[in-house]
C-alpha cells in the first residue's frame, strides 16, 4: 500500500509573477480593462441577443454556465444602474482598473471588508473615503435593484 502509483498528475505551476496582494502585479495584464460580473452579464446578454437576432447563436455549454453564473452573481441587473457604478468607481482615478472591477463586483459593505478582500486598496483610498463609496454602491443596489 505504501508504494502506491499517484491517483493524478502533478500539478504545473503558473507561470508569471502575477499578485492582487497589497502590492497589485498583474503583469501584462496592469492596465488592461476588466470588467464587474454586472458588465460581463450585461456584455454576454446583449452578444447572445444579437446572435438571435442574426440567428447565428450557438449556445455552447460553457456559455450557458457562464449565462449562469453571472445571472446568479452579478450585483445589478439594469444597464442605468451599472452604468452609475462605473461612473462612482471612475472617479477615483488612484484605484487601478482591477480594483474598481472588483469593488463593483463584491459589494463590500465595510472600508475594512473591502481592504481585506482587495489588499492593494491599503493605502490608495481612505477608510473614510471608501466607505463613502461603498455605501453610494449600496444605495443604488438597495433602492433600485
Amino acid at each position: 500500500m505504501a508504494n502506491q502509483a499517484p491517483t493524478s498528475r502533478a500539478r504545473e505551476l503558473p507561470g508569471g509573477n502575477e499578485e492582487a496582494a497589497t502590492d497589485l502585479k498583474l503583469g501584462e495584464f496592469q492596465h488592461v480593462p476588466s470588467l464587474t460580473m454586472s458588465e460581463a452579464r450585461l456584455l454576454i446578454n446583449a452578444v447572445i441577443e444579437n446572435r438571435k437576432k442574426a440567428r447565428t447563436v450557438d449556445e455552447t455549454e460553457t456559455l450557458i454556465r457562464t449565462r449562469d453564473y453571472l445571472e446568479v452573481f452579478a450585483r445589478f441587473k439594469q444597464k442605468e444602474n451599472i452604468e452609475a457604478v462605473e461612473r462612482m468607481l471612475t472617479a477615483h482615478p488612484e484605484l487601478e482598473l482591477f480594483e474598481r472591477s472588483q469593488l463593483g463586483s463584491l459589494c463590500c459593505g465595510s472600508a475594512e471588508e473591502a481592504k481585506t478582500l482587495i489588499p492593494s486598496l491599503t493605502n490608495k483610498i481612505s477608510d473614510v473615503d471608501l466607505q463613502e463609496l461603498l455605501d453610494d454602491i449600496t444605495k443604488l443596489r438597495n433602492f433600485t435593484e
